[in-house]
C-alpha cells in the first residue's frame, strides 16, 4: 500500500482528494465478524439471507466504511493525522465480491482549530453509491516527516539467544 508523508494543515488544498479500492470476500466478512463480535447471520448464514430482501448475505456496514481509514491515514492527509469524527449513511448494500472504492476530498479547511473537513463517498464496481459520509481531520503537525524518521525505523536484530542445554 503506498503512503504519504502526511499533508500538513497548510499544505493540503480544498478539492485535493485520495482513494482506496478493495474487493470485499467472504474471508474478510467472517475475519469482520471476529473483530467486531457481529455475528448476524445477515452476513453469515446464506440459508437465512435468502429469506431477506437482499435474498443473499450482505457484509456488516461497518466493513466498507472501514475502508475509509487507509485513505485518511495512509494517503490523505497521510501519516500522522487523527481522525475527530466520522458520519456515515448507507445508501446501498455491499455484497460479497463487490470492489469499494472509498475516496475522502477535502471540502473545508477550518483556521480556528487547524482541523479539516472531508467528503467521504464509497462507491461499488458499478458506479453505485453504496453510502456517504463527513470526516473532520487533524492533519499531522509539521515535522511528521523529521518524527517518522525519528521512531518509524525497521527493527534491528538483537543478539542470538543462548540455548539451554538438554540434560
Amino acid at each position: 500500500m503506498e503512503y504519504e508523508l502526511g499533508k500538513t494543515y497548510d499544505q493540503l488544498k480544498t478539492g485535493d482528494e485520495a482513494s482506496f479500492t478493495k474487493t470485499i470476500t467472504e474471508t474478510d466478512v467472517y475475519l469482520f465478524a471476529g473483530i467486531s463480535g457481529d455475528f448476524n447471520p445477515m452476513h453469515m448464514n446464506e440459508a437465512f439471507a435468502r429469506q431477506t430482501p437482499f435474498k443473499t448475505r450482505i457484509a456488516h456496514g461497518a466493513l466498507p466504511q472501514s475502508l475509509i481509514a487507509p485513505v485518511l491515514g495512509m494517503k490523505l492527509p497521510g501519516l500522522g493525522t487523527i481522525l475527530v469524527e466520522i458520519s456515515c449513511r448507507f445508501k446501498a448494500p455491499t455484497f460479497f465480491g463487490d470492489t469499494i472504492t472509498a475516496t475522502a476530498r477535502v471540502t473545508e479547511k477550518l483556521s480556528e482549530k487547524k482541523w479539516v473537513r472531508m467528503q467521504l463517498t464509497w462507491t461499488n464496481q458499478h458506479g453505485k453509491l453504496v453510502a456517504e459520509g463527513e470526516a473532520m481531520v487533524i492533519p499531522p503537525p509539521s515535522d511528521v516527516k523529521e518524527l517518522l524518521s525519528n521512531h518509524h525505523k525497521p527493527a534491528q536484530a538483537g543478539p542470538k539467544p543462548k540455548r539451554r542445554k538438554r540434560t
